[in-house]
């Protein structure tokens, strides 16, 4: 028997409905359906993540070390990531079951740090994002590549995101978007204080060191969680991870024809 894994974002007040029409309409079909996630292990077929683009990444992030794909319903508003809009989703999973999709791989991070006066890795797809504590003043972030101190960033923070992460916060930042088929890390200052502070894509070979420079502490988080203190001197080792999130795509539509559509009123004709 297939199965399928629903991943419920419960804070979206339609997903809870969605679910239970989603369940009836696999179990129509002979499909066995699980919402619970500890159960999420293959041999799932694959899971839908209902919500927005950050459901989206938890679950694509949180099932990348099992490999099961990430199907993504648009229960929110921008919605880069997910593939299908909610009054889509029955045709769309037609197509899945007859087996008209792609599994797209998507470069993570993972990140070296401390919790809890413990060393542990946190998986990233999103962004790595650095930012001055609200009761301090200007920092300075030092980006060393491979060892080999490469450029310091007095700013108010600096975002180290992957071409995934490259439409989120770090494009609200100045940074530039990068099609998810290229792989490469963005580093995007905020507000920085000096007209050399610039946007730098880098190789996905280098081992990165955001080290605090200058400032009192700055905070990091890790895809919007995992918050941490960075103290003067400290520094987070950030590379490559060896896992990819899987994520189907119908084919339906190319990455220009979805940046286009997602910021139409940014575009000109």
């Amino acid at each position: 028997m297939h199965t399928v894994g629903l991943w419920i974002n419960t804070s979206k007040p339609n997903a809870q409905e969605m679910a239970a029409k989603l369940s009836e309409w696999f179990h129509l079909r002979a499909w066995n359906v699980l919402t619970a996630r500890q159960t999420f292990t293959p041999p799932l077929d694959f899971v839908i993540s209902l919500g927005g683009d950050g459901t989206l990444l938890e679950a694509a992030r949180e099932l990348s070390q099992a490999q099961i794909p990430v199907l993504g319903v648009n229960l929110g508003r921008l919605g880069f990531l997910c593939e299908i809009e909610k009054d889509d989703v029955f045709p769309a999973l037609e197509k899945v079951l007859r087996g008209e999709y792609q599994i797209q791989k998507r470069m993570m991070l993972q990140a070296l740090v401390e919790v809890d006066g413990a060393e542990q890795t946190v998986k990233v797809l999103n962004d790595v994002v650095f930012l001055r504590d609200r009761n301090s003043g200007l920092v300075t972030l030092q980006a060393d590549l491979s060892g080999e101190p490469s450029v310091s960033y007095p700013a108010d923070g600096l975002i180290v995101a992957t071409p995934t992460g490259s439409t989120a916060y770090s494009l609200s930042a100045g940074g530039p978007i990068v099609s998810p088929d290229v792989e490469a890390v963005i580093l995007s200052p905020l507000a920085a204080h000096s007209l050399s502070a610039r946007p730098m894509v880098v190789s996905p070979e280098d081992d990165i060191e955001i080290i605090l420079e200058r400032g009192q502490k700055c905070r990091v988080t890790f895809d919007g969680q995992v918050n941490v203190p960075l103290l003067l001197g400290e520094r987070i080792k950030i590379k490559r991870s060896p896992m990819k999130a899987l994520l189907i795509r119908l084919g339906r539509r190319s990455f220009p024809a979805v940046v286009r559509e997602k910021l139409m009123d940014r575009w000109h004709d």
